[in-house]
């Protein structure tokens, strides 16, 4: 059914995509057999996930094959001088070996093996059709959503004094090296929850089964649930929405060809004349607390900022690195530390937009534990508690951002105690007593077993 279901809403994506003459997540996949991909790093990152049910020799020889696939691909390419001009000239044989395994799973394997590498393809698969689905998702967001309300979310804002203009301002003056640092960070986030989740699936291959519950999987809930919150909240950012957009980074980014989006075209709004922005504004001079309108905003924007879920996403690696040793442990915190500073900074995200998005996590992540407990009576409540917290901030942003900005010193900390409230709440529901998960069955002692 699981199946069954997302390939519907590929399909639905894919037909919506075409409306507007461009290919969709089903044709962006499938070019990548042959044609440079978007991202080599993700490929092989999906491999590594599906190589978690083979054995080491296994993983060898797929490895091994994934790069002797690649280099045949670019020799091809050199001698068709075809040189590789949007993408990575590597990662197709890494879709191959994958794609191999699926046609190995139903030719060769039988019964519960069989079962197991389809869901090591399907895991691998669906990390990598998933940035396809949200590529071709931000496209609809940019499309369906003619106006923006960034005034309000920016007028809330003014309740934690604007972090992203003062955050902002620092990541500017640390330059070309503080930038791209934190690029990186920003842009790898799905590779470092690959390096977790293989923690987290290191035994597959011995035990042959999954674990309960791991990272990939709330990962992919995020990923399905927080887009759907950009068609009924729809924002781009401080940086498109108060400055010149992707044109304020373009002196310091290693990479030669930022995304557009947002260029600031002068002062004033009104429909017709392409993108706007209400002023060249961020990250110097905060704006104006002042009775917040919806804006048009341009056609390719994509509406992703509230909330905010490479947030949420960073939030979820750092919990599930909490059981790992003490190098994964510090990863997922300075991973979570990084990413808030360059969603803040890039000015891509306001403050309450991270508010939402650690809420929304939280929230998910308790919902999905519970869901494999059985539903029980605390995570129901828990679950409950955390959507009706995430509801209240989406209103309050929508319907109360001027009394939010004419009383910063009571909306402020009100805020930050709501957000404590569900990290408070998912503590005392997710984690039992020390002396509780420690305690076993006692298992009985065969005959000569001490010696």
């Amino acid at each position: 059914m699981a199946g069954v279901a997302a390939l519907g809403f590929l399909l639905a994506l894919e037909i919506a995509a075409r409306r507007y003459g461009l290919p969709g997540p089903i044709t962006d996949q499938a070019r990548e057999v042959i044609f440079a991909p978007k991202s080599g790093f993700l490929l092989y990152a999906g491999m590594a996930l599906m190589m978690t049910v083979l054995t080491w020799r296994q993983r060898f020889v797929a490895l091994a094959a994934a790069i002797g696939i690649d280099i045949a691909i670019a020799a091809v390419r050199w001698a068709l001088d075809a040189p590789v001009t949007d993408g990575h000239p590597f990662g197709n044989g890494a879709l191959w070996v994958i794609l191999g395994h699926a046609v190995t799973a139903v030719t060769r394997r039988t019964g519960r093996e069989r079962v197991l590498l389809l869901k090591g393809v399907g895991l691998g698969l669906l990390l990598v059709t998933g940035r396809k689905t949200g590529d071709t998702w931000l496209l609809l967001t940019s499309k369906t959503r003619p106006t923006v309300l960034d005034q309000y979310v920016a007028t809330a804002d003014h309740a934690l004094a604007e972090p992203s203009w003062l955050v902002g301002r620092i990541v500017t003056a640390a330059g070309p090296v503080g930038f791209n640092l934190l690029d990186v960070v920003y842009g790898q986030l799905a590779v470092a929850a690959v390096v977790v989740a293989l923690y987290q699936l290191r035994n597959v291959a011995v035990e042959r089964r999954f674990p309960r519950h791991h990272l990939v999987r709330t990962f992919l809930v995020i990923g399905l649930l927080g887009p759907a919150v950009y068609m009924i909240f729809p924002v781009v950012g401080p940086v498109f929405a108060y400055g010149t957009g992707a044109e304020h980074w373009a002196s310091v980014s290693l990479w030669p060809d930022p995304p557009p989006g947002g260029h600031f075209h002068g002062h004033g709004l009104g429909p017709g004349d392409g993108h706007w922005a209400v002023a060249d504004w961020w990250p110097r001079t905060t704006p104006p607390v002042d009775r917040p309108r919806p804006m048009p905003f341009d056609g390719f924007t994509p509406r992703n900022c509230m909330p905010s879920l490479h947030t949420a996403w960073a939030v979820a690696i750092f919990i599930h690195s909490r059981n790992g040793p003490r190098l994964l442990r510090f990863a997922g915190a300075f991973w979570l530390v990084a990413t808030l500073t360059a969603t803040l900074g890039f000015g891509y995200h306001y403050g309450v937009d991270l508010i939402a998005g650690v809420v929304f996590t939280l929230t998910v992540e308790a919902a999905l534990r519970s869901f494999d407990r059985g539903w029980d009576r605390s995570g129901l409540r828990f679950a409950a508690y955390g959507a009706t917290v995430f509801a209240a901030l989406l209103v309050s942003y929508r319907w109360l951002p001027l009394e939010m900005a004419r009383h910063p010193w009571a909306s402020g900390p009100l805020l930050l105690l709501a957000l404590a409230s569900v990290v408070y709440g998912y503590l005392r529901t997710q984690h039992r007593p020390r002396g509780e998960v420690l305690l076993r069955p006692r298992q009985p002692v065969r005959p000569g077993a001490m010696r």
